[in-house]
């Protein structure tokens, strides 16, 4: 009975001391992450916004498998055919199926929605945290250039690098990344001010950290949420750039299954064959919709304010 008894027995006193020292932290984190899942999943129209784009990705993916038609192929003999039989939304004024051209449309808005922001927020990121964290001639200068940035319009800024590096996808992505990094520069900027006088920051540097350590693993990673949020609503800001710029002759080439070039080749039939036009703007509208959604839901969980 006595060995019983002593098989179980509390811990000593050390071992609640590295249970607490090893536990606690990663009980803190997952409770942490548990709370923002929770309240982004409370959130219907976050969640509504997520399956928008759940939907959106797949599709984009499996395109191949889901198009009915192959999107490039003319077929002179079944233009301008109404939605309905072999061609569920119709064809164009090529024949070429508008569902198959829809569906592809998705890949082009996915990737260079993404990929563009991703460009414009990886270089707002870097120059807005060097201009918040050196300040004074640094900042200055980020500064700017960043407002020479902002005098110049999204599209036509685009519209002239696309004419000297040619139509395309990376010119494309490369042009609205470039005319849209100044507001991720300021925003990080305006973030960073406020992180770099925090305790935890003055006791890295009392600890001998570098600059670029406490940038790195300090200030950048808590200035960062209300970055992720503007840069997932501004997804469809950039798609619909993409679509504006096809739509005006100088985005991807024409004959491109894209959104924008779906909508340009339907406007000459406005009024008769509005569903040229009508699906692909349908379709801007709901993936804009999405990325709005998923960044206000974002938003909502990651802002401690809001909790």
């Amino acid at each position: 009975m006595t060995e019983l008894v002593t098989g179980t027995e509390e811990p000593t006193a050390a071992d609640p001391a590295a249970a607490a020292q090893g536990a606690e932290p990663n009980v803190a984190k997952v409770s942490q992450w548990a709370d923002i899942r929770a309240r982004f999943f409370a959130n219907k129209l976050a969640v509504v916004g997520l399956g928008i784009l759940t939907v959106l990705i797949l599709v984009a993916i499996f395109a191949p498998l889901l198009a009915p038609h192959d999107p490039l192929k003319q077929d002179l003999t079944a233009t301008l055919q109404s939605p309905g039989g072999a061609h569920l939304l119709g064809t164009d004024s090529l024949g070429r199926d508008q569902l198959s051209r829809l569906i592809y449309g998705s890949r082009i808005a996915v990737i260079v929605g993404v990929t563009s922001i991703l460009v414009a927020a990886g270089l707002g990121i870097i120059f807005g945290a060097l201009a918040g964290y050196f300040g004074r001639i640094t900042d200055s200068i980020i500064m700017r250039v960043a407002d020479v940035f902002f005098a110049f319009p999204l599209l036509i800024g685009a519209i002239v690098i696309i004419l000297l590096m040619g139509r395309g996808v990376l010119p494309v992505v490369l042009s609205l990344g470039i005319f849209s990094w100044a507001t991720y520069a300021r925003l990080v900027r305006s973030q960073i001010l406020s992180v770099r006088e925090m305790d935890y920051v003055h006791a890295a540097a009392a600890l001998g950290a570098g600059k670029a350590r406490i940038i790195r693993k300090h200030v950048l990673p808590n200035s960062l949420t209300a970055v992720l949020v503007y840069a997932t609503s501004n997804v469809g800001i950039a798609i619909v750039a993409e679509a504006s710029l096809s739509y005006l002759g100088v985005g991807v080439s024409p004959e491109v299954a894209e959104w924008g070039n779906m909508i340009a080749s339907g406007k000459d039939f406005m009024g008769v064959k509005d569903f040229m036009w009508t699906y692909p703007s349908i379709a801007i509208v709901v993936t804009c919709l999405g990325f709005i959604l998923l960044g206000n839901g974002l938003r909502d969980a990651l802002d401690p304010k809001l909790r």
